[in-house]
């Protein structure tokens, strides 16, 4: 929120099915080209995966990480950005690296996060804005400037 009655909306990713969750949460942590060690429970489901990654451009967690507190999951960037728009996450929340280091950068720690659930009307316009937003051309950034400069609010 920009104050004002103003918001930045970025283009995410998020958990496929059955990795979905929804609360109010606050940021516990942020991290530059963060590690990655993937928890427990995914490593159980896939064995196969290193024990850990260290950050860089090959990093699933991309340019920045924000933890998110009494969770596992984080708000971080992508190595991956034509998974913008989709569900294939294990429940964590993806951006573009571009938007989230516009993200990490505007963001404190103690911020709140707040995660509607998929079938609230707010997610319900967000995946149908989604839609239009995988089908175009452009960079996952310029599309979205594109969509908040249509609609006058930003």
């Amino acid at each position: 929120m920009l104050g004002g009655g103003k918001a930045i909306r970025y283009g995410i990713g998020v958990g496929r099915e059955g990795f979905t969750w929804s609360g109010v949460r606050s940021v516990e942590r942020k991290a530059e080209w963060p590690d990655w060690h993937p928890p427990a429970e995914m490593l159980a489901r896939q064995p196969y995966l290193p024990r850990m990654t260290a950050g860089g451009p090959g990093n699933p967690l991309g340019a920045r990480a924000m933890y998110i507190a009494g969770t596992q999951y984080r708000i971080h960037g992508t190595n991956a950005p034509s998974t913008i728009g989709r569900q294939v996450s294990s429940g964590c929340i993806r951006l573009t690296n571009e938007d989230v280091i516009d993200l990490y950068n505007r963001v404190q720690v103690g911020a709140k996060v707040i995660v509607l659930p998929q079938n609230s009307v707010a997610a319900r316009a967000h995946q149908v804005a989604m839609q239009s937003y995988a089908s175009q051309p452009a960079s996952p950034a310029q599309a979205t400037w594109g969509r908040i400069r249509r609609s006058g609010v930003y």
